[in-house]
């Protein structure tokens, strides 16, 4: 399948967004449990790094769906849209 160069660079942004936002649930379920020691300098590093890349998506999703039984839902709404677009970019240029 031969695609634009820009429609694969788009899809190659949004597959890298995806696993940014991956790692940064992983990361906030490590540091929650005790797994990753936030004293430690690289730690706090990656997590301030996950944290200022995905944030800022997560705050606007949680604005209009708020945390439900203490669970934040924004991550999932976030992973779903990303698929989303990447489907919808692929079968309008393909």
């Amino acid at each position: 399948m031969a695609y634009n160069p820009f429609v694969w660079l788009v899809l190659q942004l949004i597959n890298i967004y995806f696993w940014i936002v991956v790692a940064a649930v992983i990361m906030s379920w490590l540091t929650a449990f005790g797994v990753i020691n936030i004293h430690n300098q690289f730690a706090r590093s990656a997590v301030r790094a996950l944290d200022a890349l995905t944030e800022p998506v997560f705050r606007q999703i949680r604005r209009v769906i708020p945390a439900i039984g203490g669970l934040d839902f924004s991550p999932l709404i976030v992973l779903l849209a990303l698929q989303f677009l990447a489907y919808l970019i692929t079968y309008y240029t393909v």
